[in-house]
């Protein structure tokens, strides 16, 4: 016999709730009913999943894998249900959505005004800050986070990714002339962010590894303003291929080093708070992100 989504449920409620009798209050049965299921679910898996004495329960290696397997497939079957539900419905209502000026500014305004048409029930509320936010407090629904996420209570989902590009100005390549080598980048001008280092360490492959080290000669907490910069031809930037594309394919900023690059890329995040009245005008609105950065995945990093 196979185990069924309910006993899934079960077993997964009482080692979130930490005992038998507050699962069984969770889900309206008795505690002998809860024990009983968890008898038959370990039955017909052959293997013991809890530990149980009179005074408390401890996973096994088994119960511990097959509890975060469990939690998997019931949020993918909520998932489901979400999806073939909102089939029926017309997303509506407000969406709140952060994320950097950057970002804002170049994958998310340039297609407002098709999503509006697609979705003209939803009203969007777009809100840029450079550092991290707490979405509760800025009552926010999305945020959009560039980089490896740190450990979080809160749902992400990932929406792509984007290379690190090497670019400078063709006013400064005129002025300082062009680096033919990673190493040539000492006798240059470097562009770099005062928050967060890591993003002073550009995808480089040398000698000693492939994440170079820079000192800003001129350092700024915004990638907008690193842009502009670069732009005005103050020096060499490594800026996301997101907020580069427009220029370089105008001829404004030309990328540099690319047989050099590394080939890393920024993973793109969005983290929300599951919210079932809001699952449906999230849902359309990651959907419709993610088709739109999917051309950035497969970037050429040649100059």
């Amino acid at each position: 016999m196979k185990a069924r989504s309910d006993e899934l449920q079960i077993f997964v409620c009482v080692i979130e709730c930490g005992s038998i009798s507050a699962a069984a209050e969770q889900v309206g049965q008795t505690p002998s009913a809860v024990s009983r299921t968890l008898s038959r679910l370990e039955a017909k898996l052959d293997t013991t999943l809890i530990n149980r004495t009179t005074r408390r329960m401890d996973l096994t290696e088994e119960g511990r894998y097959f509890f975060e397997q469990a939690k998997l497939i019931l949020d993918q079957m909520d998932q489901l249900e979400e999806r073939l539900s909102s089939r029926q419905q017309t997303p509506s209502g407000r969406l709140r959505i952060n994320a950097a000026s950057p970002f804002m500014l170049h994958a998310i305004v340039p297609y407002i005004d098709e999503f509006r048409r697609l979705y003209p029930d939803i009203q969007l509320e777009l809100n840029s800050n450079d550092l991290i936010i707490d979405l509760l407090e800025q009552s926010t629904d999305i945020a959009i986070r560039i980089g490896t996420l740190a450990d979080s209570t809160l749902h992400a989902r990932s929406l792509g990714c984007s290379p690190l590009l090497i670019v400078a100005s063709p006013a400064y390549l005129k002025q300082h002339g062009t680096p033919q080598q990673v190493a040539d980048l000492r006798q240059h001008t470097l562009l770099g962010f005062t928050q967060n280092e890591g993003l002073n360490q550009w995808p480089l492959r040398y000698v000693h590894g492939d994440r170079w080290p820079i000192t800003p000669a001129i350092s700024a907490s915004s990638g907008e303003t690193v842009r502009h910069l670069a732009l005005e031809g103050q020096g060499i930037a490594c800026l996301s291929h997101f907020m580069t594309i427009d220029d370089i394919r105008a001829g404004r900023l030309k990328v540099l080093l690319g047989e050099f690059n590394s080939g890393y890329r920024q993973p793109i995040n969005a983290v929300y708070y599951r919210n079932s009245q809001l699952a449906l005008r999230i849902q359309c609105f990651l959907d419709f992100i993610q088709s739109k950065l999917a051309a950035y995945a497969s970037a050429d990093f040649k100059g």
